[in-house]
C-alpha cells in the first residue's frame, strides 16, 4: 500500500543550526500518527517542511508518492492550524464557502450543517460572524472545513489545544470515525489522550532526531514509566529521559 506521507532523511538548517537531522517515517492510509516533542523539538519546522513553507535542505517530504513541494501533491491534504483564527466580519456559512472554494468544491449547506452538529456547533452560529466565535467555536469550524474538503490525508497542529474535556472527545470521535473511513491523520499533539484516543503511533520528535517510533504502550514498557502522570507527552517522553 502506498503511503500517505513518506519523511525519508529529512534535515533542516536554520540560521546555521540543524533543526531536523535524518527524520524518517511514513504515515499510511486509515492511519494516525502523532508527532510528539518538547517545544523546540523540530516539531513546527517539520510541518512547515511538509507544507512546502520551509522546504528541507536535506532527503524527501512525498504525498502518495508525489514531493510535497508539487501543488498537486499538496492538494491531496487538508490542514488545520493550532490555532484556527478565521475573520472575524465574514459568517461561518461564507469562510466554509471559501475554504472549499479554494479546493474546487461547491459549499453544500446540509453537509456543513451535519458535519457542525456533530461537534455539537450550533448550526445558527454557522449563520454569525466568526469574530462572535469562542476559541473553541473557530477550531470546530475548522475542523468542519477539513471534513468537508474530503481529503485522504489531514494535517492537524495540536487541533484539541485549549479545547474543553467535552470539545476534545467530540474532535476525537470525528477524526477516529475519518480514519476507520481511510483517511490518514497525521498531526502534533502534546495530550496523550489525544494519541491514545485515535489509537496513534507516535512519532517521537527530540532536539531534530527521531528518538521512537510506536505506541504510547509500547514506549512505557520498552522504557519503563517514569512518572505515575503520564496524561502529558513531556511526562510520557520521561520515559525516554528527555528533560
Amino acid at each position: 500500500m502506498q503511503a500517505a506521507l513518506s519523511v525519508e532523511g529529512v534535515g533542516k538548517r536554520l540560521a546555521g543550526r540543524a533543526v531536523l537531522r535524518d527524520v524518517s517515517f511514513s504515515v499510511a492510509p486509515g492511519e494516525a500518527v502523532g508527532l510528539v516533542g518538547l517545544n523546540g523539538a523540530g516539531k513546527t519546522t517539520l510541518l512547515r517542511a511538509l507544507l512546502a513553507l520551509a522546504p528541507p535542505d536535506e532527503g524527501r517530504i512525498e504525498i502518495f508518492g508525489q514531493s510535497a513541494r508539487a501543488p498537486a501533491a499538496r492538494a491531496a491534504l487538508a490542514y488545520l492550524p493550532e490555532r484556527f483564527t478565521p475573520p472575524g466580519f465574514a459568517t461561518g456559512h461564507e469562510i466554509l464557502a471559501h475554504l472549499l472554494a479554494l479546493h474546487g468544491l461547491a459549499f453544500d449547506v446540509a453537509a456543513a450543517t451535519r458535519e457542525a452538529e456533530a461537534l455539537e456547533l450550533e448550526p445558527a452560529a454557522l449563520a454569525r460572524p466568526a469574530g462572535e466565535y469562542s476559541k473553541g467555536m473557530a477550531q470546530k469550524l475548522g475542523l468542519v472545513a477539513c471534513v468537508l474538503a474530503r481529503r485522504p490525508l489531514l494535517v492537524l497542529d495540536e487541533p484539541t489545544s485549549g479545547l474543553d474535556l467535552h470539545a476534545r472527545q467530540l474532535f476525537h470521535r470525528r477524526l477516529a470515525a475519518l480514519k476507520a473511513e481511510g483517511a490518514a491523520l497525521f498531526f502534533s499533539s502534546h495530550a496523550v489522550e489525544d494519541l491514545e484516543a485515535l489509537d496513534a503511533r507516535l512519532v517521537v520528535l527530540h532536539e531534530g532526531v527521531v528518538r521512537f517510533s510506536g505506541s504510547a504502550a509500547a514506549l512505557r514498557a520498552r522504557y519503563g514509566q517514569a512518572s505515575e502522570d503520564t496524561s502529558t507527552s513531556a511526562s510520557l517522553l520521561a520515559c525516554l529521559g528527555v528533560k
